[in-house]
């Protein structure tokens, strides 16, 4: 099923979830690694702190598995509401706002 989502980011935790998401650890975890990395590749800040997304997920409960291995570490406050195609959502994107936090080598 397709989901809508706003959460909170928990700002001081945002480094280390841009790390995770580019360097291949949330990528290579099964089944849904791939899934959460393009959802934050789409991921939109649409207010301070906030970000929305669209991300699909099997889960009787929605993103369950997603909130206890990743989401819940680095977001607060989830919610999710079941959608019927991917919304046009505006907004920063959250993708390059992680990496203007991250610093140069």
């Amino acid at each position: 099923m397709l989901y809508r989502i706003r959460a909170s980011i928990v700002e001081d935790m945002m480094q280390e979830f841009f790390k995770k998401l580019s360097d291949g650890t949330i990528q290579e975890q099964k089944p849904d690694g791939p899934e959460i990395v393009a959802s934050m590749e789409r991921a939109r800040l649409t207010a301070p702190g906030i970000i929305e997304w669209s991300e699909t997920c099997y889960c009787p409960t929605p993103l369950a598995h997603e909130r206890e291995t990743v989401y819940d570490h680095y977001l607060s406050g989830i919610e999710a509401e079941e959608i019927p195609s991917p919304p046009e959502i505006p907004g920063e994107s959250f993708w390059e706002y992680l990496k203007k936090l991250t610093p140069d080598p």
